[in-house]
């Protein structure tokens, strides 16, 4: 079978590797795909969001699967093309990936079913919107209604940092044009529940913790995600049932009710809270970096489970549930202005697998050329040798401009 994953970072060269190991797949092509994805598939130089070009080139090379990795393929309505062009593909319809690129519409659909989450306000008027957060104690949860490439969400701790976060959503347009929900600040630990959702048959995924700020203890601006492990201690089988009956599931079947069923990975990102666990977001694809730990876990073979999924047909789908971590080598400056094209040497010793989230090869020579630039896996007895053991190989990479947390999974 012939499959083409869209997208260029970790998430998606994990799926790639998973795909790899599967015997029903001859062909991988990923646009625009990475260094590291190079070694696995063909790479095809067109943009994630080039829908038109994809679905061309799809229908060219006979396509048996697409797989979509980013929101903002999802956002720009690649899968409604793709069936409509008889193509099978694995990912949510625009209408249904809402859930994520609509804060709003997220936060409506969980009020009028009943889903826990925390109370808010929308706003599009930057005074009013102040007026609300000096109304409210702080912290205070700003959060800008699209696609932020995981960075919309501030957590502004006094009136300042505030007014500097609603300048930037609402008169600045740092983000583009949008509204701002504002949310009431929810306590406890944060995780993320993965689940394949196939309208109403919902299939759980080992959990995760991903880790957003940038530097060690849980100091600096939000990323996209500096590392990840799990499973994890803090959670019960309770938990895990209480987040799939009144979260996971509920949501799915909330998505049929408003004729928009959801095909493709649902992602909870959850807050365990005193008061029960709680939704902060839903986004409508496989995270990133929460991937890169969740599919070597997986048992069956990853092209049945696209597949059934995208058929909408029942799958049977089996885990392990191994102690696994992730490290983000990300380039200096990241999440803001960053410089590229610096070499990577990653000497042959290395024995735990690396995903490229950000390089590009040129001359022979391996190159950042992102934010985030790669994610080393740790796998152990327990969660500290996983530690330990990706500590390791990410102190063996040489490059003078990247930087790294040394505490993911030390809580």
């Amino acid at each position: 079978m012939n499959v083409l994953v869209i997208g260029s970072g970790g998430r998606e060269h994990a799926i790639v590797d998973a795909l790899s190991k599967s015997k029903k797949v001859s062909k991988i092509y990923c646009a625009p795909g990475n260094a590291g994805i190079a070694k696995q598939a063909e790479l095809v130089a067109l943009k994630d969001t080039d829908v038109e070009k994809l679905v061309a080139f799809a229908v060219e090379k006979n396509m048996d699967l697409t797989v979509v990795g980013p929101e903002t393929s999802l956002a720009a309505g690649i899968t409604d093309v793709f069936r409509e062009n008889n193509l099978r593909i694995f990912g949510p319809s625009k209408n249904a990936a809402q859930i994520e690129s609509s804060k709003r519409f997220a936060k409506n659909l969980m009020i009028k079913y009943n889903i826990p989450t925390a109370a808010y306000e929308v706003f599009t008027d930057f005074e009013k919107a102040l007026n609300y957060v000096k109304s409210k104690p702080f912290p205070a949860v700003l959060k800008y209604d699209g696609l932020a490439a995981g960075k919309g969400v501030v957590i502004a701790e006094n009136l300042d940092e505030a007014e500097i976060a609603l300048k930037d959503m609402l008169v600045n347009d740092k983000f583009g044009e949008g509204k701002v929900v504002i949310e009431d600040f929810l306590e406890g630990p944060e995780f993320s529940f993965l689940c394949l959702v196939n309208g109403t048959e919902v299939y759980p995924m080992p959990l995760t913790q991903d880790h957003k700020r940038a530097f060690d203890g849980d100091k600096g601006p939000n990323t996209g995600g500096m590392g990840v492990y799990g499973p994890l201690p803090f959670i019960t089988e309770d938990d895990k049932k209480f987040a799939l009956e009144n979260i996971m599931k509920p949501t799915a079947e909330a998505m049929m009710k408003e004729g928009i069923p959801f095909s493709g990975v649902l992602y909870g990102g959850l807050m365990k809270t005193q008061n029960g666990i709680k939704v902060i977001e839903f986004n409508a694809r496989f995270g990133d970096p929460e991937t890169e730990i969740i599919l070597p876990k997986l048992k069956s073979d990853i092209f049945d489970v696209f597949c059934g999924i995208a058929d909408g047909k029942h799958i049977e789908i089996e885990w392990d549930d191994y102690p696994i971590l992730g490290i983000v080598m990300a380039s200096k400056g990241y999440p803001d202005h960053y410089e590229k094209g610096f070499e990577i040497k990653i000497p042959n010793d290395i024995e735990t697998t690396i995903y490229h989230m950000g390089t590009t090869e040129k001359n022979g020579k391996l190159l950042t050329a992102g934010g985030r630039v790669m994610i080393v896996i740790g796998q152990g007895k327990d969660l500290n040798d996983a530690r330990i053991k990706a500590l390791e190989s990410v102190k063996k990479i040489e490059c003078e401009n990247l930087f790294y947390r040394t505490d993911i999974g030390l809580k």
